[in-house]
């Protein structure tokens, strides 16, 4: 472990976004706030993660805090500092810390990254913050992790699209996260030409993982940003004949009223319509498979009335709480939470994440959790990651690839800022376009409506 750092000083415009709790933004005082301030101030909350959270030297985002530390020390996630850096564009469109500091922490992070070891231009899934060094997930899972490096890239080319002004700093910045997303070889992935993406590869073990990223799930924005790059595309064979198959793939049955177009029964874990979709804008995207808005809100909707039903009669489900997804659990360390695969176990990433697709539903979730649950679930970087009202449980930890939808969807709902900016990257639209979707954001007129 090293040895404890000295924390840097920070301008009093960052130090007003991490000032602790008062009585005015108690549990009970936020859940009687008006919709808007009730969003904000779980939005600038959550933002803390990101901001006096993340690994002091490097800037990117540890994968769990307690609320003391990162757990454990000097481990950074790639996909979850890519959720991280689109919160900090948030927090610097919000005012709730500078413009030019987010910058400078973008660069941080950025120097830190063009150090670290990669695989084939793709990053591991957590390295360690000071060596760079990838730190395996699991024993043979110790290389390059295609799906973590492209949630980094989202983040990174919402970045480049938002840092766009004709000054140097803001050039150079452009430039760096084109050369380090420019040198993904998306088409090394594809494993010697197979019409799919596969998740892993190691130079000690090479394909030993053997995962082949099929769906439905949640790595749609992969398969996109793979279409699209500049360098080392895959043709558009490798989503058809690859992700958009399997048993997994295509669903078309009804639940709850509910027709879901793709996935598994009951739509498994809600992370898939969250993480792509902080990126690609849902509202009017479709292809072949399905209308990917229908697909969100028909998911979101499934829940909620799993949760009314609530046929195992776990305590603390209803019409005001809900959400399924993978989060740590009271029972297995950590697990993923579905539709009849469910234990008790809450995550309240799952509910805030989804509030473009059922806005009144998910407010009145917020306002219930923080009434009834008070500040065993809200702490210092907003909600706790997961609770089980049947045993009593509520996890001491925030994780990042939890914390960051929150931020980035809520948003997203306000101001559509993230949508825009990724929907407007032109290697997004190339990749969009070689898949065969369609989308407002591909027509001239909603090119134009995409920007800023």
């Amino acid at each position: 472990m090293s040895p404890p750092r000295r924390r840097r000083s920070a301008p009093a415009k960052a130090r007003a976004a991490t000032r602790p709790a008062t009585r005015t933004d108690s549990p009970a005082a936020l859940a009687q706030l008006g919709d808007e301030a009730l969003l904000e101030a779980v939005q600038r909350r959550t933002f803390r993660f990101f901001w006096e959270g993340a690994d002091r030297t490097t800037g990117l985002a540890p994968d769990r805090r307690n609320e003391r530390r990162a757990l454990p020390a000097d481990l950074v996630t790639s996909g979850g500092s890519g959720f991280g850096i689109m919160s900090l564009l948030v927090g610097a469109e919000r005012g709730w810390v500078s413009r030019s500091a987010v910058r400078a922490r973008l660069a941080t992070m950025l120097d830190f990254l063009f150090k670290a070891t990669c695989f084939h231009g793709a990053f591991p899934h957590f390295m360690n913050a000071r060596t760079g060094a990838c730190i395996p997930l699991m024993r043979k899972d110790d290389g390059g992790d295609l799906v973590e490096t492209a949630l980094l890239c989202m983040g990174m080319i919402c970045a480049r699209e938002y840092f766009d002004r004709d000054i140097p700093a803001e050039a150079a910045l452009r430039g760096r996260i084109d050369q380090l997303w420019r040198d993904v070889e998306w088409s090394w992935y594809a494993r010697d030409g197979a019409d799919v993406l596969y998740w892993h590869w190691s130079p000690n073990n090479g394909w030993a993982m053997n995962h082949a990223i099929r769906g439905w799930n949640e790595c749609l924005v992969a398969y996109v940003l793979a279409a699209g790059a500049p360098r080392y595309p895959v043709d558009p064979a490798v989503y058809h004949s690859g992700f958009a198959t399997g048993a997994a793939f295509r669903n078309g049955a009804e639940y709850f009223g509910e027709t879901l177009p793709l996935g598994p029964p009951g739509g498994g874990p809600l992370f898939f319509a969250h993480y792509s979709f902080c990126g690609l804008d849902p509202r009017g995207l479709s292809d072949r498979y399905a209308d990917y808005w229908r697909q969100n809100v028909a998911h979101t909707r499934i829940q909620r009335a799993y949760a009314i039903a609530n046929p195992q009669r776990f305590a603390g489900y209803g019409a005001d709480s809900w959400g399924f997804t993978a989060s740590d659990d009271p029972e297995a360390g950590y697990r993923t939470h579905a539709v009849g695969d469910d234990n008790g176990t809450l995550t309240p990433s799952a509910a805030l994440s989804s509030l473009p697709y059922a806005p009144a539903e998910v407010i009145a979730v917020l306002r219930h959790w923080l009434t009834a649950h008070g500040t065993r679930v809200w702490r210092r970087y907003g909600f706790v990651d997961a609770f089980n009202p049947r045993l009593g449980w509520y996890a001491d930890t925030f994780l990042a690839i939890d914390q960051g939808p929150i931020v980035v969807m809520i948003e997203n709902h306000r101001s559509q800022l993230l949508w825009r900016l990724f929907m407007r990257a032109a290697e997004v639209r190339t990749g969009l376009g070689r898949l065969g979707f369609s989308s407002p954001h591909l027509t001239a007129a909603g090119a134009s409506r995409a920007e800023p």
